[in-house]
């Protein structure tokens, strides 16, 4: 998985999804942890849009099939009003890849299955909280190869040129599910200047996370469902 897990503070997380079951579950399993800590529940993507303004949660667990206002319609308004201190690592099953991609592409963080195990649970909270990203390279193929040629992009437009080499490179190897790290021993350079490439290309292409930076490497053709881009 791409990204760190949070080092320091108590994470404070909203949980929104129409099943109380699995609801009430995730809630459970989170609040079992000193460093994550529940402010709010939502039934609907109306609730967890005024319940996500009213306690400004680091996280927002966020199911993409909701009544009254859906996932993703959510974490645009919950990404907007936070001014990017709010994150949305978006629930999910395999059957609803599209809308994973329209996910990603509004802002949201991440994903996780709605079968995942604790741990995986507790891997996703605390790395999408730190302000990372969460995407193996498995599945981030899989839902953003097959759509992004499909469908209208919600990212600005842009071009390769726009980059340089090295930008491009590096962009190519986060699409793959390199961390910093990395990158820096594949390209033999430091964890710095990493960084700094990362910083450079989420200027030029108005990116405001990692996840949409794997959006704009297929879109760019830099990177493709199955292999490589040439």
């Amino acid at each position: 998985m791409i990204g760190m897990e949070k080092e320091t503070g108590v994470i404070r997380a909203l949980v929104a999804d129409d099943q109380a079951v699995v609801r009430t579950g995730f809630v459970n399993l989170l609040n079992t942890q000193e460093d994550i800590e529940v402010v709010g529940e939502a039934g609907d993507g109306v609730q967890a849009v005024r319940i996500a303004a009213e306690t400004r949660p680091d996280l927002v667990l966020l199911d993409i099939r909701m009544p009254h206002k859906n996932g993703i319609e959510a974490a645009r308004e919950i990404l907007a009003g936070s001014e990017s201190t709010t994150k949305v690592l978006i629930l999910t099953t395999f059957g609803l890849d599209e809308y994973v991609y329209d996910a990603l592409a509004a802002g949201a963080s991440g994903f996780l299955l709605k079968d995942a195990t604790f741990p995986e649970l507790l891997h996703a909270v605390r790395v999408v909280a730190a302000g990372n990203a969460l995407l193996s390279p498995e599945i981030t193929k899989r839902v953003i190869g097959e759509f992004v040629h499909a469908r209208t992009s919600r990212l600005p437009v842009h071009s390769v040129g726009e980059l340089t080499a090295r930008e491009a490179e590096v962009l190519t190897l986060i699409a793959r599910g390199l961390s910093n790290a990395e990158i820096a021993s594949r390209l033999t350079i430091t964890d710095h200047t990493v960084k700094t490439h990362i910083n450079r290309l989420f200027t030029k292409l108005e990116l405001r996370d990692r996840a949409q930076a794997v959006i704009a490497a297929y879109e760019l053709g830099l990177a493709r469902v199955g292999g490589r881009a040439g």
